[in-house]
């Protein structure tokens, strides 16, 4: 997803300022009714052919989400071992021509859709997602939500689409073994009645169980201008979202399903996909002196036809194909390798003006395959392909798909730091999507934390362990001599945790059913921070093994949250940590915080009262007892002429700490006068505790979590305490400062 203007204003915002129910029919579901009829006369179709009454499969709530129960150990096939027939358990396969007409913008195919039930039962209808009529009018769900969720009407961008830049798809036939298929626009999700980015189709002939569909279908493309993940700019084309697409039958065992299900949302403003894995093989049509990249590998070399030019592309295992047309782009190659990864075709396809991007882009590309083949698990693709956009069509960057992405540019020979960060960042991102969306098929729709989330927390960790740092600078603060320079998981603590309180939504909460957009960017924060404290808790070893368990158990199989949690708990060995932070962050709400209340310090001097001495009863009076103290400290003193610190009585210190919100692990950490210290583990659920010690000297400070491991922590300003003035809090708070200009300049560089 779009990181510099989506994620970061999402991010900077916060710094300022249920599932399917078991039993559910399709009538239960609470939008089933809401369709609307096929009306215009190219979309009529015959009617369907008499056939046996076939129990409709019901749609998925349009709730769905918080997934706690793991998947069934055959789901979606079952682990694909070491050496599988197939990378996965393919289920569809698309056989499309298209042809583009730049002048018009449009796109016209003919699509082969052949898809196997998986399920014991037959199907009679089926849905089609026709994800480009999003943007098809302000009536869309998607602009609806816009309107709702971002206040001033922009999202990714300034795009504003006017007459002639809106874009829809036409379905103009659809035909089941040569009989028209009849079909209407559903709003499973409950949105506007007037949104047709899912079409329900009624089967002339029902699949049987275990049975195959073959349906042929032509259909239009109007791109619109390039506003959010797809469209025009100029002569630039980025055609992605643009066949029709089936829908995920879901099985019981799978992603929380207890009977059939079809998963099927509308394209809502904070969403992005879901689909089976499949192959494709695509003969796109464009004028001759275009650029063409696309998913996939392609086919030999281009077939001209008079001033038009076909390219073929193949790809098996993906969920989606996308692809990008313009005339007079260059190409920049290389290839990698890794143990277990077939040879890679690392590509970079970017417009003049950007020729400085293309090597920091192929570089991060390839530096990101080393990384995410080593710790997750090998690349499985012979392609990568990144595409840098033109100036002036940042909406259409930062966008991913399988072994496709676009990333960021700029103009600049020598980049600055900022620069340079962000190139390395987005390209870092887009491409881990390719481990979190595409080969472990997470569900966008009703678990963005899976993506999104995830990806974040990795990609961070690869930025942290080439000790890339992020720097933020203006010509004011170079002039003062400042740079500030902050770790990535701080920024992520600053931006998603910091001062939010309780959060809104839980973790895995769905994309769109969501108080607001702060609320759906903190996902990438928020997830960031809570698996690196995870890990921290954990250690770096055990969550590196975890990760690669669940990689392996789950690649190409679409997991869900329970999933993952069971993984991280096996693979770490410690499942009550895992399962405690995945309820109080991943499905709970819980604020995280710990504070140090006070330090008191008592010299443990003789006190006036009575006592017995020699059998009998005596009464100590200030007087005596001030006696025996100066009597002692001169005698001690006499006796330790060199000493810096101690006395003749020992102190008694006793620290008292605090949390809010949900039991984390924590350190403490106090300091003595002597400048000795002690590390105590608060470990327990109580809500305060006292520790204390009885020393020489006295305790000077008392800090949690000193290692600065928990990310969750709402409030670093009290995790400090001293009974003198120390810079252990002003330099926390500086670090907090630092990650907010740079969070902030992030945020001004993107608009």
């Amino acid at each position: 997803m779009r990181l510099i203007a989506r994620k970061w204003r999402y991010l900077c915002a916060v710094t300022l300022s249920v599932a399917v129910l078991p039993g559910m029919t399709s009538a239960q579901t609470p939008t089933s009714a809401s369709t609307t009829t096929n009306v215009p006369a190219v979309q009529a179709m015959a009617p369907a052919s008499a056939s046996p009454v076939v129990a409709d499969i019901p749609l998925a709530a349009a709730n769905a989400a918080n997934f706690q129960v793991p998947s069934a150990p055959d789901a979606w096939g079952g682990p694909r071992g070491d050496h599988p027939a197939t990378l996965s358990d393919q289920v569809v396969s698309y056989t499309i021509q298209a042809t583009l007409d730049p002048a018009t913008h449009t796109v016209d195919g003919r699509q082969t859709m052949t898809w196997r039930n998986r399920s014991n039962q037959p199907v009679r209808k089926i849905y089609l997602h026709l994800y480009l009529n999003a943007f098809e009018g302000p009536g869309s769900t998607f602009f609806t939500e816009r309107r709702l969720f971002s206040g001033s009407g922009h999202s990714r961008g300034n795009a504003s689409l006017k007459k002639g830049e809106w874009g829809y798809i036409e379905l103009n036939k659809v035909q089941q073994g040569g009989q028209d298929v009849r079909w209407r626009f559903v709003q499973p999700d409950g949105g506007p009645k007037t949104d047709k980015t899912v079409v329900e189709l009624d089967l002339p002939q029902a699949v049987p169980a275990q049975g195959t569909l073959s349906l042929d279908i032509d259909f239009h493309d109007q791109l619109p201008r390039v506003v959010e993940r797809t469209g025009w700019f100029g002569d630039f084309h980025l055609v992605a979202q643009w066949f029709p697409k089936i829908a995920v039958l879901e099985l019981p065992g799978e992603r929380g399903a207890t009977a059939p299900r079809w998963n099927a949302h509308e394209f809502h403003f904070h969403s992005e996909f879901y689909a089976d894995y499949g192959n494709y093989d695509v003969k796109l049509t464009v004028p001759k002196g275009y650029t063409v990249g696309a998913v996939g590998e392609e086919q030999g070399a281009p077939v001209q036809d008079g001033d038009k030019v076909t390219h073929r592309f193949v790809q098996t295992d993906v969920e989606d194909f996308a692809w990008i047309a313009a005339p007079g782009y260059k190409v920049q190659r290389t290839s990698w390798t890794g143990p277990g990864s077939p040879t890679v075709v690392v590509q970079v396809i970017y417009p003049p003006e950007y020729e400085a991007s293309a090597q920091p882009v192929l570089k991060a590309t390839t530096d990101s395959l080393t990384y995410f083949s080593d710790t997750l698990g090998p690349y499985p693709y012979r392609t990568v392909t990144a595409v840098v956009p033109p100036y002036n069509a940042s909406e259409a960057g930062g966008m991913e798909y399988p072994t496709f992405f676009t990333a960021d540019g700029m103009n600049k020979v020598t980049p600055d730091t900022i620069s340079q960060y962000m190139i390395d960042f987005v390209t870092i991102h887009e491409f881990g999507h390719g481990y979190f969306m595409g080969i472990l098929g997470s569900n966008e729709f009703e678990e963005p934390m899976l993506d999104e989330g995830m990806n974040e927390y990795w990609d961070d960790r690869m930025l942290v362990d080439r000790k890339q740092d992020i720097f933020a600078t203006t010509p004011l603060l170079k002039r003062l001599g400042i740079t500030p320079s902050v770790n990535p998981f701080e920024a992520e603590r600053l931006s998603g945790v910091l001062g939010i309180g309780t959060p809104a939504d839980s973790l895995d909460a769905n994309s769109w059913d969501r108080m607001s957009s702060s609320s759906y960017g903190s996902v990438y924060a928020r997830t960031a921070a809570t698996m690196r404290t995870l890990e921290n808790l954990l250690g770096h070893e055990a969550m590196s093994k975890a990760m690669k368990l669940y990689y392996e158990r789950w690649k190409f199989r679409h997991p869900d949250a329970a999933d993952l949690r069971d993984a991280l708990a096996e693979g770490s060995g410690k499942p009550e940590l895992v399962h405690a932070i995945f309820a109080s962050q991943v499905y709970g709400t819980d604020k995280i915080d710990a504070s140090v209340v006070s330090i008191d310090n008592e010299e443990q001097v003789p006190r006036t009262g009575t006592e017995v001495r020699d059998g009998k009863r005596i009464t100590l009076t200030d007087k005596d007892i001030d006696k025996q103290i100066d009597d002692a400290r001169a005698a001690w003193k006499k006796a330790h002429k060199d000493a810096k610190y101690g006395g003749p009585y020992p102190w008694q210190s006793t620290i008292t700490v605090r949390r809010t919100g949900a039991a984390v692990p924590r350190t403490v950490l106090i300091k003595f006068a002597d400048d000795s210290s002690e590390t105590v583990h608060w470990d327990d659920a109580s809500r305060w505790k006292r520790f204390t010690f009885t020393r020489p000297v006295k305790a000077v400070s008392a800090t949690v979590d000193p290692g600065q491991k928990i990310y969750l922590d709402a409030n670093s300003i009290n995790d400090s305490r001293t009974i003198k003035a120390d810079g252990s809090a002003s330099r926390r708070w500086s670090a907090d400062l630092a990650s907010f200009f740079q969070t902030f300049y992030a945020l001004v560089g993107s608009l």
